[in-house]
């Protein structure tokens, strides 16, 4: 009896001594997981930029893609054609300039401020959509070369005779993409500017007396009067100096290889008549040079 006591005894500490190691053991297990699940999160929330790191231009060739942000709702730079496909200067633009880079493009279509965005975040790693170089701009993000070079135009209905300069914008109501240099541009004039999605959205408020004016790219208001040439509109004014077009990326040592290899594909195709053809195929004159 004595015996099988001690024996019982001895069962009993080894079990609990099984519970407790098993105990600590998942403590033990749950303190290095909760690191890594914060660390993860933090990933996350830094667009996955700290898990990858390094030379953006090395990992684009690694991976043989790079991604690309654009609208998709901005003819002709950016837009879908009769059969939902995504065309337009700026699509063949980043064809070009991945092709002279050995890999595949990718496009994520969103809306400008969205773009803007993911390119903070490490989404994308450029984006090409007509961007104008600003200096508000130029000091976040790196540029490449200009690859086209465009005017402002001032665009009111066809009877409204009292917008005729840029001054005139002063307590005139204009609606733009929010945060797009055309919407920074009639601020600067006095204007009040109404937020939009797209252009044709711009043209509806304007064709309905619902505002009295929108800035855009020359070049964007001929093409738009190509596909509705009965719109009751006009350039009203021209700005006297053209914006410069370029790609914007992430500034820092990360994407300075990037952005020399997109100078050398942007150069290679203005060299070769490209940017000529392309200009001239989406807006019916040469764009790509100044």
């Amino acid at each position: 009896m004595k015996q099988n006591k001690w024996i019982a005894l001895g069962l009993a500490a080894a079990l609990s001594l099984g519970l407790f190691a098993g105990c600590a053991k998942e403590e033990e297990k749950q303190d290095d997981q909760q690191p890594q699940d914060e660390k993860t999160e933090n990933q996350d929330q830094n667009g996955g930029q700290d898990a990858e790191g390094g030379d953006l231009l090395q990992r684009i060739k690694d991976k043989g893609e790079i991604v690309v942000a654009m609208e998709g709702t901005w003819a002709p730079w950016t837009y879908h054609d009769e059969t939902d496909a995504l065309v337009g200067y700026d699509v063949e633009v980043a064809q070009g300039v991945a092709k002279r880079l050995g890999v595949d493009v990718t496009f994520v279509e969103g809306e400008w401020d969205g773009l803007l965005a993911g390119l903070d975040a490490g989404r994308y790693d450029i984006m090409v959509n007509g961007v104008d170089i600003t200096e508000e701009r130029a000091e976040k993000y790196d540029f490449s070369t200009p690859y086209a070079y465009n005017r402002t135009a001032v665009v009111v209905s066809g009877d409204n005779d009292e917008i005729q300069s840029l001054e005139d914008l002063e307590g005139k109501s204009t609606a733009n993409t929010i945060s797009s240099t055309y919407a920074e541009l009639a601020e600067r004039y006095g204007a009040n500017v109404t937020g939009v999605d797209d252009l044709n959205q711009t043209f509806e408020l304007l064709l309905t007396g619902r505002i009295d004016a929108t800035l855009n790219a020359e070049v964007t208001y001929y093409d738009y009067m190509k596909a509705h040439p009965d719109a009751n509109v006009k350039i009203a004014a021209l700005a006297e100096e053209a914006t410069h077009v370029a790609i914007p990326m992430r500034k820092g040592e990360e994407t300075a290889s990037l952005l020399e290899a997109i100078n050398e594909a942007l150069d290679d195709m203005a060299q070769s008549g490209e940017l000529t053809e392309l200009s001239e195929k989406y807006f019916g004159t040469d764009i790509s040079k100044n």
